[in-house]
């Protein structure tokens, strides 16, 4: 395994590409107004209680007021709501809570009605970005997130991850951490603590401190709504989550982000900053690491797979449809085994897919039918394989009878939706035609096909003259590297009568081969 982080920098906003292996499984853009990202803390105030729903409705400076459940208050609001409060009237001078007096913990079978009440001031935190029509989603149980540990005020209990699978490592790490943390302060250990020295975690749990002092400093003489602490940019947080020594190269194509980077890098991360390449290539950043390709490839409504086979995936308003199609492959061992191979090659794609577009929320998958058990086994368990890395909440349930597999997700952001067509330059915009930049790829899968298929292999290729020149453009052309490929030279021939995107493959008879 081996990641890259692309950082394309742009006036207004950035986007970034991880790569694994070089191939893309996260996309992200970040405008240069973020508000409302996961992990913003506001001071809201509540616009109305709804003893139905046993929610509020809270006002944080969206268009739409955010969503708060009872549930979301978390067993210690009482105490974080008077230390809100007391901190906007002056009464709480600091930051500390080794002297503060908690209140009750509320039931989890409470009223929200008898917690709070209309107008009131409120400290929230964003657990997701708003999507479509609807405003975020809040939770008033504040946590900060740092590189190995997580911090919760309000509490005293010391948690850790699940992945330390050490019954040691665990005990050596929950000791180190109960005795530096401060009172009234809980530690969830990160599982990129593992292994790590008092040092570093140490570090790690002072900036986490300073961050809940910048919190009440900002709490002081401010009025609802306003946001009190903005979570860091989504270059620093990909890299604070995920930088460990799988991460190979980060390249970024602007000096001044360049030097922020190595600087954040160099404090998280002592000794790394070196994997912190300025690019300044003349060919586009995205351009020359094949991002733009993948992008155009992974986005569309038809996602090809390596095979030849391909996805097609629907949105719908309430879940998303994924159907896998075989296309033109054909295994020699019969309709059983090229199912399944087709089968566990679309698990590992879709599993890419989802990560990358940030689907959420019901994703149902119509593999190709197959009828031992044992194949539909072998499915489930790669498709909870090629899952296991991805970092959202998910859920698989196996194949049914019809060969469906249902996949809940958690949303957190808006689905990333790229648009993929080009105008059409063959009827003047009037229509849409498929990304010209997979073209070359779509034939190259329909070649391996005739090539590999037991028939006359003597035939053209027939195409608009402009694809013509970019497959024998060169001395190792894509023509060339067919001919070392396959052993066999295969003519391509420019027709201007052809259309932009159209080609044929003709025959020793000059016919044209239907695939």
């Amino acid at each position: 395994m081996s990641l890259e982080l692309i950082v394309d920098a742009r006036k207004k906003s950035i986007r970034l590409a991880l790569l694994n292996n070089g191939k893309l499984i996260e996309l992200h853009e970040e405008e240069g107004n973020n508000e409302f990202s996961v992990g913003d803390i506001y001071l809201g105030k509540v616009r109305k209680v709804v003893p139905s729903l046993n929610a509020s409705f809270v006002n944080v400076g969206y268009d739409k007021d955010a969503f708060l459940h009872y549930l979301d208050l978390g067993p210690q609001f009482k105490s974080l709501n008077k230390f809100s409060r007391d901190t906007l009237r002056g009464k709480q001078n600091v930051s500390d809570l080794q002297y503060f007096k908690f209140e009750d913990e509320i039931s989890k079978d409470g009223k929200i009605e008898e917690t709070i009440s209309s107008s009131a001031p409120i400290l929230v935190q964003v657990t997701k970005e708003p999507i479509s029509s609807k405003g975020p989603r809040l939770t008033a149980e504040i946590t900060l997130a740092g590189r190995f540990l997580v911090l919760v005020p309000f509490s005293n209990k010391v948690s850790i991850s699940q992945k330390i699978k050490s019954h040691g490592e665990r005990d050596r790490l929950k000791t180190l951490i109960r005795k530096i943390k401060p009172k009234n302060f809980g530690v969830i250990i990160r599982t990129v603590a593992e292994g790590k020295k008092i040092k570093l975690l140490e570090q790690d749990l002072k900036n986490l401190l300073e961050k809940w002092k910048k919190i009440h400093e900002n709490l002081l003489g401010i009025k609802p709504p306003m946001r009190v602490l903005s979570e860091i940019d989504k270059t620093s947080s990909i890299l604070r989550d995920l930088l460990n020594a799988e991460f190979t190269n980060i390249h970024v194509n602007d000096k001044n982000l360049h030097e922020n980077l190595r600087q954040y890098v160099s404090d998280i991360a002592p000794g790394r900053e070196k994997i912190i390449k300025n690019y300044d290539g003349k060919i586009e950043i995205f351009e020359r690491f094949d991002v733009n390709r993948q992008i155009k490839a992974l986005f569309g409504k038809k996602v090809p797979l390596p095979s030849g086979g391909y996805l097609i995936i629907e949105h719908t308003e309430a879940m998303h449809v994924v159907d896998v199609n075989s296309g033109n492959r054909k295994g020699a061992d019969g309709q059983e085994s090229n199912a399944l191979a087709t089968n566990l090659e679309a698990a590992e794609e879709i599993a890419r897919v989802l990560q990358l577009r940030d689907m959420g929320g019901i994703v149902c998958v119509d593999f190709i039918d197959m009828h031992d058990k044992a194949n539909n086994k072998a499915l489930y368990i790669k498709m909870k394989e090629s899952m296991s890395n991805d970092r959202a909440k998910h859920n698989i349930i196996p194949p049914s009878r019809f060969g469906v597999v249902e996949i809940t997700r958690q949303r957190v952001r808006p689905q990333t939706d790229i648009v993929t067509s080009e105008k059409c330059p063959a009827c003047s915009g009037k229509g849409e035609v498929q990304a010209s930049i997979l073209v070359a790829d779509e034939i190259e899968n329909n070649l391996n096909y005739l090539i590999n298929k037991s028939f006359d292999k003597r035939f053209s290729l027939v195409v608009h003259p402009y694809l013509e020149a970019y497959f024998k453009k060169g001395i190792l052309s894509r023509q060339m590297k067919w001919l070392f490929k396959y052993k066999k030279w295969i003519p391509v021939r420019g027709l201007s009568s052809q259309n932009l995107l159209q080609y044929t493959f003709i025959d020793k008879n000059k016919k044209e081969i239907t695939l």
